[in-house]
């Protein structure tokens, strides 16, 4: 009896001072409590690749098919050249550019009949009812969200959206005043070919970065909200939304 007790006395006295056991059980209960997301850039909870859309358009902006990737730059540069530093006018150039590519067509089809060789056949270029629906349907939920955000824009319900429109707005407006529409296009070209790849490359530290950049920026926000914002009187939006 009396090392029975003894034992019983032992046990106790392990869970009561904290003995190995109810270490590890401390430990393993703290390993498996939640810990919070890191931040990630536009809050998405997926790869970069399938953020993109995960078709093929992905993997030419990814870099995936290098080859593509290559010959989407050249093609860029190309016309940038033609368009901005020839001088010629965007139809004529357009007009010469299809012109050449249907006599070329016609000689080639011609020159196939005088040697009595079958020509080789263009391939098909089928639209799809499918097709259509569903680039119509994305269309129609990406104009919808425009119009939402342009209302609540009007209706001053958003000050965030409001601020960042206005933004984009005035960066346009001065970049435009600066250069032409395609040196603009053609810098909107090259950067979205190679600022996906180069983040996909380096996500870690690009989230890591922009994450403080976001908690700073949100501090400062809060603070005009709490000063500027909030102190306008809500009269105003009430009689809109009446």
């Amino acid at each position: 009896m009396e090392n029975s007790s003894g034992r019983v006395d032992t046990v106790d006295g392990n869970n009561r001072g904290g003995g190995p056991d109810s270490r590890n059980d401390t430990t393993a209960s703290s390993s498996s409590s939640p810990t919070p997301s890191a931040y990630r850039l536009f809050g998405r909870q997926v790869t970069v690749h399938q953020y993109m859309g995960g078709g093929k358009a992905a993997d030419v902006f990814l870099w995936k098919k290098r080859h593509v990737s290559i010959g989407v730059i050249v093609v860029a540069t190309v016309a940038w050249f033609l368009f901005e530093r020839s001088g010629l006018p965007f139809l004529t150039i357009c007009s010469d550019v299809l012109l050449i590519l249907v006599v070329l067509l016609f000689l080639r089809a011609n020159f196939a009949d005088l040697v009595n060789k079958q020509p080789q056949s263009l391939p098909e270029l089928v639209v799809s009812e499918e097709m259509v629906n569903n680039a119509a349907a994305s269309f129609r939920v990406k104009i919808n969200n425009v119009l939402l955000m342009a209302h609540d824009i009007t209706l001053g319900k958003d000050f965030r959206v409001f601020f960042q429109v206005v933004v984009c707005l005035w960066l346009l407006s001065v970049i435009g005043s600066y250069i032409s529409f395609f040196t603009l296009a053609y810098a909107g070209t090259i950067l979205s070919i190679t600022i996906p790849a180069l983040y996909n490359k380096y996500e870690e530290h690009v989230d890591k970065y922009c994450g403080v950049i976001h908690n700073k920026l949100s501090q400062h926000y809060k603070i005009v909200d709490e000063n500027v914002i909030s102190r306008i009187p809500q009269s105003i939006s009430k009689d809109k939304d009446a």
